[in-house]
């Protein structure tokens, strides 16, 4: 017997077409855009940390010292300021949260440490004003990273920094001087 079966019709044709496509943009949005490009505009690639993977093969970075953690605070009278920075190698990363009484100036940014023979490089990370901010960075050169603060009221203002990361050490510019602080690696038992 030779049956021969009836080639589909345009209707069957328009409506697979359309279910390809709308499965294509669901995989898309869903899967391809927050593995790829970390834009995850439906919420699934943070549920299934398909973002981490736009970061590079393999989200984890090994550091060959144990990291660090700092606590400083800094009461800035009317019209006073302070600039706290890290000494960080290249790519070092570093998490902080900053919070003061007050809203006050600030500018996070970077600089490398100059001889004769080299041209400083300077990187502003962020600049503004608030009275906190949160976040974390890897270091964009070897270098001084950290915040410039200033008080442009007429009350006193305490400015606490938390940070943990990979510094070596820390320096405190204020009252036309500067400080450095050794900051100890963590122990570990």
């Amino acid at each position: 017997m030779n049956q021969q079966s009836a080639p589909p019709s345009r209707k069957s044709l328009m409506i697979a077409s359309v279910g390809a496509f709308l499965v294509s943009v669901l995989v898309l949005l869903a899967f391809v855009l927050p593995a790829e490009f970390g834009q995850d505009p439906l919420g699934i690639g943070g549920v299934l940390r398909l973002t981490a993977l736009s970061r590079g093969a393999n989200p984890f970075e090994e550091q060959v010292e144990v990291h660090r953690e700092d606590y400083v605070e800094f009461e800035l009278g009317p019209f006073q300021s302070v600039e706290y920075k890290y000494l960080m190698d290249l790519d070092a990363p570093l998490v902080f949260s900053w919070l003061a009484e007050g809203e006050v100036y600030y500018d996070m940014h970077a600089h490398t440490e100059t001889t004769e023979e080299e041209e400083e490089v300077v990187q502003i990370y962020e600049q503004g004003t608030a009275g906190r901010r949160m976040g974390s960075m890897h270091a964009a050169f070897t270098g001084l990273h950290g915040w410039f603060w200033e008080n442009r009221s007429a009350q006193t203002i305490l400015v606490r920094l938390y940070t943990a990361g990979f510094y070596q050490t820390s320096t405190v510019f204020r009252d036309g001087g500067d400080f450095e602080r050794v900051i100890e690696p963590v122990a570990i038992p």
